[in-house]
């Protein structure tokens, strides 16, 4: 009777794992008997070893002990119950093992005694590797954990499946990634954002210090979760020794902010727009910033950055509305002007007003960053040429003014239901004199305190080995909430896993047939700027759709949610109608811009970033809305939809 044994160990060494196995190992072991208990056996070891000095293995501790005859074919066995085993494996340092024996005679049933107290049997020592292996196959050294701990490796995962996604399919992101928005609020975040609606107006002198009802359905739940039902609370406490209010000079009664946490000082930012600017000044500058926007989704996403905590959501959104309207001049000057005035003022006499205009130029005119395509989840993506950076090159102002205009930009061409954009940061070509620290921290701030919840997903793509240290820098000034929105990718297939390869362009390696050439603007181009009694009169239009707008929220707010019908109905008729109206008032208030130029930002419509995918149509997918909570009926998504 033969029997053959064939035992097969391949162990792959990642990173986190390089110092505690050893090299790749294929082992085989036969076995035969005979009627004279004459047995042979046949060991063999083939290795690869690494050739790092520092690298040690357990293996390499213990000593070839076997009991094999010196000519290592055959033996007798004293007893046939005997059988051959492998009490040791000692893997030396050359290239191909050898296989040290000893006249020992070999026990069936070895005991502690001896050579096998160190370690029982190299069998053991095999199995527990065997083991380590086996969960290593299920925990990879790419897993969220490692990626934390060290620099991402650049090892390929298995294709994904690929997804295509056309642009005139209708995007419908994951149930989860819709939390929080308008039409998915529970009954508690409904209440926050009734809250903060009331601080908002009152901020802006419309609403007065009023005592607000609570949903009797809110206080139930809370009562049944076990909180303290309360019959009715002040938006803000007006006395106590954990007060956090004031009464300001001006009026209306504002939250003093704890100041724990507040990473840019916004707090302080909060009580200078209340003392520098008026009520009026405020209000104009939000509604120039809610734009085609609903204006709940404006709000909830200063209630969604701030964890649902209304003071702190109100002191972001009056701190971003100041620095928006006296630092930058977002709406006033930037977008309004737009790159035109960039090229008026690179051919002006002025040496200032010359180098402001060549400088914002001279990004747009390389490409420094781009809009083009979309990713898996439907966001728009930013790509980012870091290797066109050349630190001093640009003055610290326009590369300021430069990005902030290309996230309004952004905001331009995300359609809902996707609320955020996709950046990716091609460091192909980095070096050292591509890095500067000044504009990382200006995107960083703009990110975390004046358009939260406006990033997806960051993807790093093809980072040296120089950027280890860079990150680490980097790393530390992010939220966490941010910094796990980041991701390393260092192959097509990584970043597959987020777009689609079709939509990644050639030049990192995708299929997109396209690349960035910048046009000119025209000197004719914003001429419907010029026509100010067309202006005025649409945003006279517009100012009393948002006075409608606004009594229709303190109606809202004033009611219990059973009776809200018909006020939700108004608001979110009213919300479009904002959205409309703005598309028909844009070429009067803002700056023609690139994207303009070609094509992709259109009144009202669907940015076509792929318009010659358009004549093929695949079946749309069409998900589930949730119930709404905060509109009057749930979101729905037709065939006229899709068009």
């Amino acid at each position: 009777m033969k029997r053959e044994t064939i035992g097969i160990l391949f162990i792959s060494r990642p990173a986190n794992l390089r110092n505690h196995i050893a090299p790749t190992s294929v082992l085989r072991l036969s076995t035969a008997s005979n009627p004279r208990c004459k047995r042979s056996a046949d060991l063999s070891v083939l290795t690869q070893r690494r050739n790092q000095s520092d690298h040690s293995s357990t293996f390499t501790q213990v000593q070839h002990r076997y009991s094999l005859r010196e000519s290592l074919r055959s033996t007798t066995c004293q007893n046939p119950l005997q059988s051959k085993s492998l009490s040791h494996l000692r893997v030396s340092r050359q290239p191909i093992y050898s296989i040290k024996t000893s006249g020992k005679p070999f026990t069936a049933h070895p005991t502690l005694s001896a050579p096998l107290q160190r370690g029982y049997s190299s069998w053991s020592a095999v199995a527990i590797v065997s083991f380590v292996a086996l969960l290593y196959a299920y925990f990879p050294d790419n897993s969220e954990l490692y990626k934390e701990e060290k620099y991402p490796s650049t090892d390929s995962k298995a294709a994904p499946e690929v997804l295509q996604i056309e642009e005139f399919c209708e995007y419908i992101m994951a149930q989860e990634n819709q939390a929080g928005r308008v039409g998915n609020l529970t009954p508690e975040q409904e209440e926050k954002l009734k809250l903060l609606w009331i601080a908002t107006l009152r901020v802006f002198g419309i609403a007065e210090n009023e005592v607000v009802e609570v949903d009797d359905s809110v206080v139930k739940e809370e009562s049944e979760n076990g909180k303290k039902p309360k019959k009715k609370r002040s938006l803000f406490r007006r006395s106590g020794k954990d007060s956090a209010v004031t009464k300001s000079e001006s009026g209306p009664v504002t939250p003093t902010g704890s100041g724990e946490d507040d990473k840019y000082g916004q707090t302080k930012e909060f009580h200078e727009a209340l003392a520098s600017q008026s009520p009026e000044s405020l209000r104009a500058t939000f509604w120039g910033m809610v734009k085609h926007d609903h204006p709940d989704a404006l709000l909830l996403r200063f209630l969604r950055a701030r964890k649902w905590d209304v003071d702190r959501a109100l002191i972001m959104m009056v701190s971003t509305m100041k620095w928006r309207s006296k630092d930058l001049h977002v709406d006033d000057d930037l977008v309004k002007n737009g790159e035109l005035q960039f090229l008026e003022d690179a051919n002006s006499n002025d040496p200032a007003r010359k180098k402001m205009g060549e400088d914002f130029l001279s990004q747009m005119r390389m490409g420094k960053s781009f809009f083009h395509g979309l990713d898996k989840e439907g966001r728009p993506m930013c790509f980012v040429r870091a290797r066109l950076h050349k630190q001093g090159e640009q003055s610290e102002e326009s590369l300021e003014k430069y990005t902030v205009f290309t996230i309004e930009i952004g905001r331009m061409v995300v359609v809902p239901p996707v609320d955020t954009a996709c950046i990716i940061f091609d460091l192909t070509g980095f070096s050292m004199a591509n890095m500067d620290y000044g504009p990382v921290k200006f995107m960083i701030k703009c990110f975390e305190a004046n358009y939260p919840e406006s990033l997806g997903v960051v993807l790093v793509h093809k980072a040296p080995w120089i950027f280890q240290g860079i990150w680490k820098i980097i790393r530390g000034w992010l939220d966490p909430v941010v910094a796990s929105k980041v991701h390393f990718t260092n192959t097509n297939l990584e970043m597959e896993e987020f777009v689609p390869r079709s939509n990644i362009i050639k030049e990192l390696g995708g299929d997109e047939d396209w690349e960035y050439k910048y046009i000119e603007p025209s000197p004719t181009e914003n001429d419907l700027m010029k026509d100010t009694a067309t202006r005025d009169k649409l945003l006279a239009e517009r100012e009393n759709t948002v006075k409608e707008y606004e009594k229709a929220t303190m109606d809202w707010i004033a009611l219990a949610a059973a009776d809200a019908t018909k006020v939700k109905e108004e608001r979110s008729r009213l919300a479009t109608n904002l959205k409309d109206g703005y598309w028909v008032l844009d070429p009067y208030v803002r700056a023609r811009s690139y994207y303009d130029r070609v094509g992709l930002i259109k009144k009202g419509e669907r940015p076509a970033f792929y318009p010659q995918r358009a004549e093929v149509s695949p079946t749309p997918v069409v998900a589930t809305a949730p119930p709404a909570v905060n509109g009057a009926k749930p979101a729905e998504t037709s065939q006229t939809d899709l068009d």
